[in-house]
This record gives structure tokens, sequence and C-alpha cells, in this order.
């Protein structure tokens, strides 16, 4: 087993959301999406309601309706040494609704989001087929070293 990828992580708890996950899940959850074989990193993860992701999403998207996460990668300039990966943005009551929406448990749903979230910091994303593909198959790897299941298995729920 290697060791876990060391991460610098500051969560912002900024949501009238109770229940919300720990510290301690945000930062395994996003040190298994890291690259294992990567530099150590820096993360801020901030979690909000739907009224800054709204916000959030309208000026940097242009779409203007509250989203379950926004990731905003850091480039330095090439003179400035920075481990920081970048930031995510979640937002509470659209993840939860969601995981409702899609019988998933909650904690799954969250970590889904966090790994989906440092996959497009590390350059990850999902505009074309190819690329979703490939994504979706790292989420799924990532996922299931954290015992969660496939979260895009298509099976019907009773």
């Amino acid at each position: 087993m290697s060791p876990e990828p060391r991460l610098e992580l500051e969560v912002q708890y900024a949501s009238a959301a109770g229940d919300l996950p720990s510290q301690a899940d945000f930062r395994r959850w996003a040190a298994a999406a890291l690259d294992p074989a990567g530099e150590p990193a820096e993360l801020v993860i901030r979690i909000v309601d739907e009224e800054e992701s709204r916000d959030f999403n309208r000026r940097y998207r242009g779409i203007d309706r509250p989203t379950n996460v926004l990731s905003f990668p850091f480039e330095a300039p090439p003179e400035v040494e920075s481990r920081h990966l970048g930031d995510l943005l979640l937002c509470a009551p659209v993840i939860r609704a969601q995981a409702r929406e899609q019988h998933k448990a909650g904690r799954d749903h969250w970590a889904h989001m966090v790994v989906h979230g440092v996959l497009h910091l590390r350059g990850y994303d999902h505009l074309e087929e190819a690329q979703a593909q490939q994504m979706e198959d790292e989420e799924r790897r990532i996922l299931a070293t954290l015992g969660i299941a496939d979260p895009y298995r298509t099976e019907d729920v009773a």
C-alpha cells in the first residue's frame, strides 16, 4: 500500500446546514483523489449554501442556479513556487438533495463530489465523451479504494 499523499487542507464551513462531513472526512476523500506519484498539495474546500453557489456559478460559468461542486484550479505565475492545487466550492443543500433523489448514502455522495472536484483541479474534464469516460473510470477507481460503490451504476431502485 502506497503512503497517502501529503495534503495541506483548509475547510471553510460557510453553510447553515447541519450534520456536515468532518474535516477528517474531507481530508480522506481529497487525499484519495490526489495523484499518488505527485508532489504534496494544498487545497481549500468551502462548504456553502445555495445563494453563494448560485452567485459563483453565475459569475464563473454563466449558469444562474446553484450547483453541487465548482472547481477553481490555481495556476501560479512561472516565477512563483506554489503547491496550491486550487479551491472547491461545495453546496450542501444541492449535494443533500441529489443524494436523496439518486437514492445514495449522503456521505458517499459527498465523497464523490470531493473526488470529482479534485479530479477537475488535476485537469480531468467531461466535456467530450472520451474525457467523461476517463474521468468516471478514475472516480470509480478512487471511490472503490474508499469502500464506496460505483456512483454511476444504473439499476432500478424499488
